[in-house]
């Protein structure tokens, strides 16, 4: 499985492999072109809620990870997305695509781990 974070605004589109943004949020000053995406993926993003209440916070980071963690887990569409990103992962090069500044508290991170959970 091979499963790569990247920040869109930093991304080194040679890299290869299936582009998602996992953004709720469109990132300011990038075109749909310049993503060169395969999908945006806005249902497994935070929700607004909690986006807002994390607001980028390592301090804050453990407790939105186990909030974040519990919304995938009660929402069946996010469920049924995470199934087919592991799909996408097993076959090929994933790449999760991110606007935070922080490369290592966002929710980005998060999702790298429940796809790679077993």
């Amino acid at each position: 499985m091979s499963i790569l974070l990247r920040r869109i605004y930093d991304e080194n589109k040679t890299l290869g492999g299936h582009r998602v943004l996992v953004d709720r949020v469109w990132p300011r000053g990038i075109s749909k072109e310049d993503a060169e995406l395969d999908e945006w993926l806005k249902e497994i993003a935070p929700s607004p809620d909690l986006r807002k209440w994390f607001d980028h916070d390592p301090a804050k980071f453990n407790t939105f990870k186990e909030a974040y963690r519990k919304e995938i887990k009660d929402n069946s569409e996010a469920q049924s997305k995470i199934q087919e990103l592991k799909a996408v992962a097993a076959d090929k090069r994933l790449i999760l695509l991110f606007g935070a500044k922080d490369k290592e508290h966002n929710h980005a991170v998060v999702l790298k781990e429940i796809i790679e959970d077993k």
